[in-house]
């Protein structure tokens, strides 16, 4: 990233080709929506090599570049609306008949764990994507928020809790 920020533009694809896919699969269980999450990483980039002046070289990349995703899905929210639930439709659908029986469940729960999490208000639902899918550190986090550690360790605790709830809610209202 110093390289493009200091003009060598041609770098970014090899950001693009490290950090695409984590990008792309932060957004999309932002949005729910493949060709929206399509969209909004290729924003991302369009503003990292407009605003590759501002990155500080001290500073953590993945973080830069995930408070840019950030703004881009909350642009993307304004101009369609505040979004707090995604479509009901699963992310990744496979053929269930080719599952043995325990497979099967456990891919179940997986999909009403994805439906729980959509579920979730968008800060909540992007607090547990950072931390539990895209596996960033509670300091990552916190810098990317503007907030202590602390606050990003109390904020999961209340997130993970909600996502429970809902979670057996609909867990409950599944099962006859």
């Amino acid at each position: 990233m110093n390289q493009v920020r200091d003009g060598a533009v041609h770098q970014l694809g090899i950001l693009f080709e490290r950090h695409h896919r984590r990008l792309f699969n932060f957004c999309l269980r932002l949005t729910g929506d493949r060709q929206t999450a399509e969209d909004l990483v290729q924003e991302v980039f369009t503003r990292i090599l407009k605003y590759r002046h501002t990155y500080r070289p001290d500073s953590d990349f993945l973080v830069w570049t995930y408070q840019m995703a950030r703004n881009a899905a909350a642009d993307h929210f304004k101009k369609r609306g505040r979004m707090n639930e995604v479509d009901e439709e699963p992310l990744d659908v496979e053929s269930p008949a080719a599952l043995p029986q325990e497979e099967l469940e456990a891919e179940e729960r997986l999909a009403l764990l994805r439906r729980a999490l959509d579920r979730m208000p968008v800060e909540k639902r992007e607090l547990l994507i950072l931390g539990r899918f895209q596996n960033l550190k509670y300091e990552q986090i916190a810098e990317m928020l503007g907030c202590t550690v602390g606050a990003v360790k109390v904020r999961m605790h209340r997130a993970v809790k909600d996502l429970r709830t809902v979670y057996l809610q609909m867990a409950a209202e599944v099962t006859p």
